[in-house]
């Protein structure tokens, strides 16, 4: 343990040289909701606004003698790869999911410069890392895992040295969020039992929680890819020998559309960019009440790339998590004043924004697919008691998955 705190202070004292400490912000507006001395160590702040270019660094600074690093991402590992191949002067060849969006891969580029090349393939990630490792094996490159490499590991606790340094002690609390594990692997490496723990994942890609209930790394059947920069589908092999002793009660897992509601929060309140993995430890506060009351916590915001063209996306999922906003399908009586009927339900508060209707001919009633959005949850309440009493007939399909993807 001592030798690994003294190679993550080392690597902070490197990292200086390349990219400064992102910042630690005591964070009022979270400290009053919660009555907690909230804080924010703000990767999102970074020079690739997440921390993934610290393992990245370390990897690269403790291999001088290789030439070509191989990596696959389709986002932050990617990004940071590129910027200290574009440092350490070493070529870097990318590989990356073909649906990445353009975003991401353009950020890439102009990170690694002439440094980089990168190369699309197929429409998953699984497929991108085959082709990645069978390339690398292949030239006799340096394959740069984005977590399950021990350099790596200890790149990323340059985090929790840095928070050390800047609150002036270890904090009472912190909130990690896991995906692969090396952000979190790092931290606890470092901090070992002097601090408390809770790990966040996204619920559609809880493959921590999901090793510790088998006691061993497994793959998830399926993974939503929301929060993206943390939606794995099996932990580390090394990470998991460092976080398998964490226990299940100090894991969580948050619900992809309320992460949302947090997203909006930070960005409309605090006017802070995250992307859904980098609000997760934020969003995490909410399930963990008393536990922290009146205690120093350090929730680390993981990443801000966030696309703004998901902003429309993100605020639709907040808006039905909070359950604002609604869709359902009303079966409509097919005769001139019928649409005139409906909207006399509508209250004071209630707005559509979202009306489908075409008429068939030679029939009594046709189908309709209504969004509304209101000031107030009960609002709906009494809608639908309105219906119900009228005796119409409509179906809420604001939480059926399958329908949503394609009406919605």
């Amino acid at each position: 343990m001592d030798d690994f705190l003294a190679h993550a202070r080392a690597a902070t004292q490197e990292m200086r040289s390349v990219f400064p400490e992102t910042p630690l912000l005591r964070n009022d507006h979270l400290s009053a909701i919660f009555g907690a001395d909230i804080w924010l160590k703000r990767e999102d702040l970074s020079p690739v606004r997440s921390y993934k270019l610290r393992g990245a660094f370390n990897a690269m600074r403790k291999r001088p003698e290789v030439d070509t690093f191989v990596a696959a991402s389709a986002g932050n590992h990617a990004q940071g790869v590129a910027y200290m191949c574009r440092q350490f002067d070493k070529t870097g060849v990318i590989f990356m999911p073909v649906t990445t969006p353009q975003q991401k891969i353009q950020k890439t580029r102009m990170f690694g410069g002439e440094n980089v090349e990168i190369r699309l393939i197929g429409d998953y990630f699984d497929e991108c890392l085959s082709a990645a490792q069978a390339y690398c094996a292949e030239i006799g490159g340096h394959f740069l895992s984005p977590f399950d490499d021990e350099d790596v590991i200890e790149g990323q606790a340059t985090v929790a040295v840095e928070i050390e340094t800047q609150l002036g002690r270890v904090p009472d609390h912190l909130v990690i969020p896991v995906g692969g594990g090396g952000l979190g692997s790092g931290l606890l490496s470092y901090f070992g039992t002097s601090t408390n723990y809770t790990f966040v994942e996204p619920r559609g890609g809880a493959c921590l929680r999901a090793a510790l209930e088998a006691g061993k790394p497994v793959t998830l059947p399926a993974v939503n890819n929301f929060a993206d920069g943390a939606a794995v589908a099996r932990i580390g092999a090394k990470t998991f020998e460092v976080l398998k002793g964490v226990g299940l009660a100090n894991t969580l897992t948050v619900d992809e559309d309320r992460l949302c509601t947090t997203m909006l929060d930070m960005l409309n309140v605090e006017g802070v960019v995250l992307e859904p993995a980098g609000a997760l430890s934020i969003d995490a506060l909410k399930d963990l009440g008393q536990s922290i009351k009146g205690k120093t916590v350090v929730c680390i915001t993981s990443g801000g790339n966030f696309d703004f063209e998901r902003l429309p996306e993100v605020k639709e999922r907040a808006q039905r998590y909070s359950g604002v906003k609604k869709y359902f399908i009303l079966r409509l009586p097919q005769r001139p004043g019928a649409l005139k009927d409906f909207l006399n339900f509508l209250g004071p508060e209630d707005d559509i924004a979202r009306f489908e209707y075409l008429k068939k001919s030679a029939r009594n009633f046709g189908s309709v697919l209504i969004g509304i959005e209101t000031a107030d949850p009960a609002n709906f309440n009494r809608l639908f008691a309105d219906l119900d009493a009228h005796g119409y007939a409509y179906r809420d399909i604001t939480d059926d998955e399958v329908l949503a993807q394609f009406v919605i």
